[in-house]
């Protein structure tokens, strides 16, 4: 009993000391006991490694704010390179708003979030209000328009460029309610003139603005005109056709009928045949079998 008390306790003490150097015997070797580097480096003149303790690492990103996040580290050392400015989507309707965001741009390639109010916000160009918080407010355009927003934050300076959208079609300057689409009139007679309104006939030619436009005539070109025939085909009597031209695949061209001039219910007839060739479009097989009758074409541009 004493000599198997005194291996146990042998055993018991090899047991607890097996953590420094080399223990050797006859019989057997221990190497020396290692550990990890714990999370810090270890290097010679052919390598370094550096060692994590252990846990989840990786690098998240996410667009918008614009951050990149690496987990696992105690800490992260950096220097800023630029600011970033940042809107989703890049996209500011005419009348309503889009915050700004911002995050510093690293020499690592990651990005830190910092606060849109801690940034100095201005707009560089195009139709756009930004207040000190980074939200912006759209201005009334007349189609699709560019501008840019500037922020500066402790020395880095960042653009970003917004697109204003044109959602409403009729409103823009004297030009607004009037029925005709604000661009068109731009696009003929600049801003704010008063030869764009929908019964001007700058060119005398008969037609005023309102119906040049829908009929997709050029309203300053006296030769830019929308004519009309009616006639009887050659050996079809009594059969009748009429005629128009120009006609142009923005437009729907619907023939009307009456039996008066003075009704006020002019009937569509919107299954009349016709034939087109290039611009002109000529209406066939039209009934005459009343005592009168009378035609009209109602143009709606689509």
């Amino acid at each position: 009993m004493k000599t198997n008390a005194f291996l146990l306790l042998l055993t018991l003490t090899l047991a607890a000391s097996l953590h420094a150097g080399p223990r050797t015997s006859a019989s057997y070797s221990l190497p020396t006991d290692t550990t990890d580097a714990g999370g810090g480096r270890t290097a010679s003149a052919s390598y370094s490694n550096d060692a994590s303790i252990g846990g989840v690492v990786g690098r998240s990103t996410v667009a918008v704010p614009a951050e990149t996040i690496r987990h696992g580290y105690i800490g992260q050392l950096y220097e800023v390179t630029g600011l970033q400015p940042a809107a989703s989507p890049a996209t500011v309707n005419e009348g309503t708003t889009r915050q700004i965001t911002a995050s510093f741009l690293l020499d690592d390639a990651t990005t830190f979030a910092v606060p849109a109010a801690s940034v100095t916000w201005s707009v560089l160009n195009g139709p756009l209000i930004i207040n000190a918080s980074g939200l912006t407010l759209g201005g009334t355009v007349y189609q699709d328009t560019a501008a840019t927003v500037q922020g500066v934050l402790a020395g880095q300076t960042g653009t970003l460029g917004l697109t204003v959208r044109d959602i409403n079609l009729d409103n823009f300057g004297t030009y607004a309610g009037d029925g005709i689409v604000d661009s068109w009139q731009v696009q003929y007679f600049g801003l704010n003139n008063p030869n764009a309104g929908p019964t001007a006939d700058p060119d005398g030619d008969g037609h005023n603005n309102f119906f040049e436009y829908n009929a997709s005539l050029v309203p300053t070109d006296p030769n830019s005109r929308f004519q009309l025939a009616f006639d009887t085909p050659p050996g079809q009597p009594p059969a009748q056709r009429i005629t128009i031209s120009p006609r142009y695949a923005g437009s729907d061209y619907i023939l009307q009928t009456s039996t008066s001039l003075l009704s006020q219910s002019w009937i569509d007839l919107p299954d009349a045949p016709f034939t087109d060739q290039g611009e002109q479009r000529t209406f066939t097989g039209l009934n005459t079998a009343d005592a009168r009758k009378f035609y009209r074409l109602r143009i709606n541009r689509k």
